[in-house]
């Protein structure tokens, strides 16, 4: 009995939280007017929906170059920005706050494709930055294919 009790209350944890995870990424797309699935979909490829991700980015020799934070793996050249504006006190709190985190990410969007447009290749700058050279486009290109194929699973109902 005393075991039933307590995967109750987990699965009654788990439909409160997922109903809340889904209102972040509802409420950011109804700010920024992105597709919530789009910004889900970025989401799951960036972390894996892993609102605790952390990943370091390194050079070819291995020298750390930036850290990405949370479930939309906010890159830390947008850190100084975010606290000058009174977004955030410090990075962990895109770790803390998971909707902020899916707000900063949409954000960060809305802000590139106001700069490049509404299509994927603008779409694949998420990952792979506006610059404008060759080997920065192949990238933002198969950046954007993935995040693609996921909306279209999500779309389609498949994910």
């Amino acid at each position: 009995m005393k075991y039933g009790l307590i995967a109750l209350c987990l699965g009654l944890l788990l439909m409160v939280a997922l109903p809340a995870r889904a209102f972040c990424f509802e409420a950011a797309g109804a700010r920024y007017r992105i597709d919530p699935r789009l910004l889900k979909a970025i989401a799951m490829q960036e972390s894996g929906l892993n609102p605790k991700a952390i990943n370091v980015n390194r050079d070819k020799s291995g020298r750390p170059l930036s850290t990405d934070y949370g479930v939309m793996q906010i890159n830390s050249v947008h850190i100084p920005g975010l606290i000058r504006m009174g977004i955030i006190k410090r990075p962990e709190d895109l770790l803390t706050n998971p909707c902020l985190n899916v707000q900063t990410g949409a954000w960060i969007l809305a802000k590139h494709l106001q700069v490049c447009g509404v299509n994927w290749g603008c779409l694949g700058s998420y990952n792979a930055g506006l610059t404008d050279n060759k080997r920065q486009e192949a990238r933002r290109m198969q950046y954007a294919r993935r995040i693609y194929g996921i909306y279209m699973k999500m779309v389609r109902g498949d994910a």
